[in-house]
């Protein structure tokens, strides 16, 4: 979403202690040792050699070596992150009015009236809130787009230039890639790639001011990626149109999304090298910077604060970077809804901020998601960053 779209996750009870039931029905075996000739204890006998008690403490200490293994660098990172949340950001480190907000399908299928959309203006005055990406997809698995997804974007785009005057409306548009399964969208193929820009020529024309991509699962390095960016940033630029894309994290250490691939099977992470590739082909460029699986607030803020600055440290000064705001409170593999909060997140992106580019301008966050958001939410962005 920003879903990984903006994209459930039981163990079983524990085998028994008991071992398999005797043949004549009495306790089970693994209980019932033989009587004793004397009467006495019925202890089994001695192993006739001392090898198999070496071989277990030489098991035991393999299996311990390999868990210090796993488990300290775990603990390393985990400690720098709950540090890089220490200290005060920045004063002045507060919104550029470059924010962003991703709204649900229902504000261009006809659920939403003007009276939603002068509500939807009256909550955004006085933020910094100046794009507005509304879920027009998704894309067929072809690139083709139906008009029927989107029938009401003309309608949206002049009730939003009525009661937002200088709010841009982009098309949200996005799919899932054929990267990690049989089924979605195939980038590989130019033909694919061609009826992507026309879906983009038309939203455009329909009135959308923008076009917001978000395809996943994208893996770092991407070739093809890059090139329908190109294609597409040839088109918004004739249209003096916007592109702005959805990204992935950056690798927390260097490489990370190769071993995370290579055990998982999904990389999650761009290389920071990639990332900036990316952020030079496009106008604006949101980090989808929540479903980090981190426990805590603290490690959460600070692994914010460690992926603004990395994206920091590779957009050009002519490039919008948002991070996203979890504005939404799903409770699942890779997402604590306790700890991916509002309020850290937006500590950590002041954090990362101060420390790497305090004076940027092109700076924003980016909100996911309207039909999600709790008033806390709408709360901790206007306190902790959207303050005048």
């Amino acid at each position: 979403m920003p879903g990984d779209v903006p994209s459930g996750r039981g163990d079983g009870p524990p085998a028994s202690d008991a071992g398999p039931p005797a043949a004549d029905g009495g306790p089970p075996a693994s209980d019932a040792g033989p009587p004793a000739a004397d009467g006495g204890d019925a202890s089994p006998p001695p192993p006739a050699s001392g090898a198999p008690r070496p071989r277990r403490r030489r098991l035991r200490r393999v299996l311990g070596a390999v868990l210090l293994v796993l488990v300290l660098p775990l603990l390393t990172a985990e400690t720098a992150l709950r540090v890089n949340y220490t200290g005060s950001p920045a004063p002045g480190t507060l919104t550029r009015d470059k924010d962003a907000l991703w709204l649900g399908h229902a504000w261009v299928d006809g659920r939403k009236s003007d009276e939603d959309v002068r509500a939807l203006a009256e909550r955004l005055r006085g933020t910094g809130i100046r794009d507005l990406y509304v879920h027009a997809g998704p894309l067929e698995h072809d690139g083709t787009l139906p008009e029927a997804a989107y029938r009401k974007a003309g309608r949206l785009v002049a009730a939003v230039h009525r009661e937002l005057p200088g709010v841009r409306v982009q098309a949200w548009l996005g799919d899932v890639l054929a990267t990690e399964g049989p089924d979605g969208l195939r980038l590989e193929r130019a033909a694919t790639r061609a009826a992507i820009v026309a879906s983009a020529r038309d939203v455009l024309a329909a009135g959308f001011e923008g076009t917001h991509f978000d395809l996943e699962p994208l893996h770092s390095g991407d070739r093809d990626y890059l090139s329908l960016l190109d294609d597409l940033r040839a088109l918004t630029r004739a249209q003096h149109a916007v592109l702005s894309v959805a990204a992935h994290q950056i690798d927390p250490l260097p490489g990370f999304h190769s071993f995370w691939g290579t055990t998982t099977g999904h990389p999650k992470w761009w290389s920071q090298a990639y990332f900036g590739q990316v952020a030079r082909r496009v106008d604006q460029i949101a980090v989808m910077s929540y479903d980090t699986m981190q426990p805590l607030q603290s490690l959460y803020g600070g692994y914010v604060a460690q992926q603004t600055s990395l994206a920091l440290e590779v957009t050009p000064e002519s490039t919008d970077l948002l991070m996203g705001l979890p504005f939404y409170h799903e409770n699942r593999f890779g997402h604590w809804a306790h700890a991916e909060t509002v309020p850290a997140a937006v500590r950590g992106v002041r954090l990362g901020l101060s420390r790497t580019d305090a004076d940027r301008a092109r700076f924003g966050v980016a909100l996911y998601v309207d039909f999600a958001a709790t008033e806390a939410d709408w709360a901790a962005y206007r306190e902790g960053w959207a303050r005048r």
